[in-house]
């Protein structure tokens, strides 16, 4: 159940040195990029197809994975894909 995830993720954040942060319950503004994410995923994605099997869901959702973080851009992030502004990332840290 819910508890023993919750147990093992908090067992893994002590061994990893991972800080774990608590949303207040009834705020999702305190972390509204996930909440933003998960909207997207589940009407983009999710509700949008029903699943037969395992493979099928996992084979969809690597479809629209690559083209969220490959192919869109992003308003966010300068109007670049997220691929894009990860390799331009890498690159500045690179020269400095």
């Amino acid at each position: 159940g819910t508890e023993f995830t919750s147990m093992a993720i908090l067992r893994w954040c002590q061994e990893t040195g991972v800080e774990w942060h608590y949303i207040a319950p009834g705020k999702p503004t305190q972390n509204a990029f996930v909440e933003s994410f998960n909207g997207r995923f589940r009407d983009e994605c999710l509700n949008d197809t029903l699943f037969s099997t395992l493979v099928e869901a996992r084979s969809a959702i690597t479809s629209w994975k690559e083209d969220y973080n490959r192919h869109r851009p992003h308003s966010a992030l300068g109007n670049i894909t997220p691929a894009e502004f990860a390799l331009k990332s890498t690159l500045e840290k690179q020269a400095a």
